[in-house]
């Protein structure tokens, strides 16, 4: 019961165009993953946001449009409030129980993540886990820019891919 009331709070739109939700076992990982990631940065309130798994060369193009990087990436995030001082300020919508953030979208190559999985030499599900919740931090105001933003935010990463299991080795 309490898995279906913390899906409540955490609604996810999926667009996947590489037949990656083919196992039917993933979109409850990624829930689940995803619920202890906003449990863990302190989310009360409701949250929706996307995730769409693309192929290799629509990675790349989103990355080339978007970013001016024309090379493929395991992750491109997209945040509707990115900290420009003309968005409007979520936290006064916050107290309201029935407001539902609109956190923004992920674009995820799963092939990418394939490739860095075996890199990395700690296979596909901990960099699949590592991936997607670097991602949903970005959606929600972390980043790893500055050194003492990073040592917040991959320590978070660590803290909560270690909680659900996903220990490097």
């Amino acid at each position: 019961m309490k898995d279906l009331e913390i899906m409540k709070d955490l609604e996810i739109t999926f667009n996947d165009e590489v037949d990656f939700l083919a196992d039917p076992n993933r979109v409850s990982w990624i829930e689940k993953l995803l619920a202890l990631a906003k449990n863990k940065i302190g989310k009360e309130n409701k949250q929706e946001m996307g995730i769409s798994f693309v192929s290799l060369s629509e990675i790349q193009r989103i990355n080339r449009e978007y970013r001016n990087k024309d090379r493929a990436t395991d992750v491109i995030s997209f945040a509707i409030e990115d900290g420009n001082e003309d968005t409007l300020d979520m936290s006064l919508f916050l107290d309201d129980k029935n407001f539902v953030e609109d956190i923004g979208d992920l674009f995820i190559s799963p092939e990418i993540v394939k490739e860095h999985g075996e890199e990395y030499d700690h296979g596909f599900e901990r960099e699949f886990g590592y991936t997607l919740v670097h991602g949903y931090l970005h959606l929600n105001g972390y980043d790893h820019i500055k050194p003492e933003e990073e040592v917040v935010m991959i320590g978070l990463q660590n803290e909560i891919l270690n909680e659900y299991g996903l220990k490097r080795d």
